[in-house]
């Protein structure tokens, strides 16, 4: 299996609810590097996974709207827990999105899996890793 890697990173705010969380129940912020992976069987016809620009270009894109950004207020999130593997779920879904529409250029029809793996610290860090439905 072939895999591509691409790598941005996201600044932001957010509190969480229930005693479960402790002291990450009051505001805090955090930065969270974002690595995507793509994965595919073969090369496509450039011998390549995907065009690796228009990746990192469809990773801005999908972070873009929470970037700099208190979560609690983002309407998408009302009621929900902004956690590291609930936020890999979400730029998931926006990059299989990207995948499925052509948004990666020529040849992303072959991309097979995704994984977003979101660092929360040198320590600490989740992933959300699923198959590009079409």
């Amino acid at each position: 299996m072939y895999a591509l890697e691409v790598r941005d990173h996201i600044m932001i705010a957010h509190s969480f609810k229930g005693e479960f969380f402790g002291p990450a129940q009051r505001v805090h912020g955090a930065t969270f590097v974002i690595d995507v992976a793509f994965f595919r069987e073969t090369l496509n016809e450039y011998e390549v996974v995907v065009d690796i620009g228009r990746a990192h270009d469809a990773l801005k894109a999908a972070i873009e709207p929470i970037n700099y950004r208190n979560l609690d207020e983002v309407p998408e999130f009302a009621g929900r827990q902004t956690t590291t593997e609930f936020l890999s779920r979400y730029v998931f879904d926006r990059m299989a999105d990207a995948a499925r529409t052509g948004a990666l250029g020529p040849g992303s029809e072959g991309i097979v899996k995704i994984r977003v793996t979101l660092h929360e610290s040198h320590v600490a860090r989740a992933w959300f890793e699923g198959p590009v439905a079409r």
